[in-house]
């Protein structure tokens, strides 16, 4: 069965018009292995932020005490990167979110 997809006109300035289509929903479920595999919350080294200010972002997204932190920050800042958080899919999606909220790299790796 064919599907039709709904098409929104939109005025722009000038009088000129562009034509956007509407968002499409995904009807695919996941299998219940997918989401039972952890899932890694990684941050990455930049050059940019402070090793003050990536330990304080940690002690607030995670709720991780200041030497933990400094922990992961060194960690991060040696040797590149640093595994913060491991569990399930939608919590790890969510801290990653949180991390790039604050300005940080961050990347969602699963657990082979």
């Amino acid at each position: 069965m064919a599907s039709k997809k709904s098409v929104t006109r939109m005025e722009i300035k000038r009088g000129s018009s562009s034509t956007i289509e509407a968002p499409s929903k995904e009807t695919g479920t996941r299998d219940k292995e997918e989401l039972d595999v952890p899932w890694q919350v990684v941050v990455h080294n930049d050059p940019v932020n402070l090793m003050t200010y990536v330990t304080m972002v940690f002690q607030r997204v995670f709720g991780y005490p200041r030497e933990k932190a400094e922990r992961h920050m060194l960690e991060v800042h040696q040797k590149g990167r640093s595994i913060l958080w491991c569990g399930v899919r939608e919590r790890a999606e969510f801290y990653v979110q949180q991390l790039h909220g604050h300005l940080l790299l961050a990347t969602l790796e699963k657990v082979v």
